[in-house]
């Protein structure tokens, strides 16, 4: 069922730091508030007008909702949307065309008591995708209660098949491995797991040849267990080379509760390095010395004062100066605590006190997942999050349009 989401604009008011080119209030957008739990956001342009369109799973609402955006001039405005499917505990939700027909669908993670991933087949007719009815949801039944669900990501790993799918977990039975696509990827019954690595609790699944030998690596954070920490897994190549074991190479922050991570060329070396949101309340700079993948530095940026506990991270050139800044988000952020704020440095990215500039003030608790993009075609960099505890309920989608513009 199509429904048009009323769009909120709050101001929020922000208090410029010192020397602060950023005097002025970001304007917060709530894209989507009508339900509860707004758990990650995922981005694909699915109706081919070169604007990227949102999924995002709610989890104490169970459902899954995609969003089409309606281009930078009504970004304000109501987004359209669809019910997709309907589960409980929704822990995330990301794009897939997993049977090659063109239409993009979406593949819903359920932690909880559901323990179980879902494919919601999307419609081939782009007429039809504001319609709930032309949507098809079906279990996977190789991930029935194997394992609470966290995330999921695309990726050809074998290069057969088409799509499959890296996931992971969390807790009890926690593994990450991948999800076998089968000749005909309809056929449900016939998705195999194949287990890659013990897990404690799966943030980030960032899919990149690491060691650039031609396939797909595995860079993943990992905040619980004996193997927390952040860590790759090499791919041992295609074909029969997947029936041995993927090695495990370390990167950095085991002795931290690490979230979530962004890959991001701070230095501007060539070679990119990791961004990880750090419990308590810092971000862990793991710098990348070599094409290898083998070796790395640490060091930790703090967060400002007044901040929740680390959650989301990015990167991208937010204040238009040509070199890269971080944007945070936080849980446990609350008021007057910040739940989102970005961070700049001065004449190194190696200073270990950076400038922290507020975007979100004292709204709003628990925020998740953050993408930066120009949804208003501005010429700079917005902030797409979403959060799930402001007033019982949450804020919904939000995005926070940048004032550099």
């Amino acid at each position: 069922m199509m429904a048009l989401l009323r769009v909120l604009t709050l101001l929020v008011s922000v208090s410029a730091t010192t020397g602060d080119c950023f005097a002025t209030s970001w304007a917060c957008h709530v894209i989507d508030d009508s339900s509860r739990g707004a758990d990650g956001i995922k981005l694909a342009d699915i109706d081919g007008d070169a604007l990227l369109d949102i999924a995002t799973g709610w989890e104490e609402g169970g459902v899954t909702r995609a969003y089409l955006n309606p281009g930078p001039a009504d970004s304000g405005e109501p987004w359209s949307a669809v019910t997709v499917g309907h589960t409980t505990s929704v822990e995330d939700a990301v794009w897939a065309d997993l049977d090659a027909d063109g239409a993009t669908d979406i593949v819903t993670c359920c932690e909880g008591d559901t323990r179980t991933m879902f494919v919601n087949w999307a419609p081939t007719d782009k007429d039809r995708l504001l319609s709930a009815s032309a949507w098809r949801q079906e279990e996977i039944p190789a991930t029935k209660d194997r394992m609470q669900w966290m995330y999921a990501r695309p990726v050809d790993v074998d290069g057969h098949n088409g799509i499959d799918l890296i996931a992971g977990g969390k807790n009890r039975d926690a593994q990450l491995g991948w999800l076998e696509s089968p000749p005909d990827p309809c056929h449900m019954e016939d998705w195999r797991w194949h287990p890659i690595s013990e897990a404690g609790w799966i943030m980030s699944i960032l899919p990149c040849d690491m060691d650039h030998d031609g396939d797909v690596d595995i860079l993943i954070t990992d905040r619980k267990g004996p193997a927390r920490g952040c860590r790759w897994l090499e791919n041992p190549g295609r074909g029969a080379a997947q029936s041995q074991p993927w090695s495990s190479h370390f990167v950095g922050g085991q002795d931290r509760e690490v979230m979530f991570a962004a890959m991001a060329d701070l230095d501007r070396d060539g070679l990119e390095d990791l961004l990880v949101a750090s419990k308590p309340a810092e971000v862990l700079y793991l710098r990348r010395l070599d094409a290898t993948g083998r070796r790395w530095t640490e060091s930790r940026i703090a967060f400002p004062a007044n901040m929740g506990g680390a959650k989301g991270i990015a990167a991208g050139d937010i204040d238009l100066d040509g070199q890269l800044d971080i944007v945070i988000s936080c849980e446990g952020a609350v008021p007057p605590k910040s739940g989102v704020r970005w961070l700049s440095y001065g004449e190194s990215p190696f200073e270990p006190t950076w400038h922290g500039h507020e975007i979100s003030g004292p709204a709003g608790i628990k925020y998740d997942q953050i993408e930066l993009l120009d949804l208003d075609a501005d010429g700079d960099l917005d902030v797409l999050t979403c959060e799930e505890q402001h007033e019982a309920k949450g804020l919904g989608v939000v995005w926070y349009e940048n004032p550099a513009r």
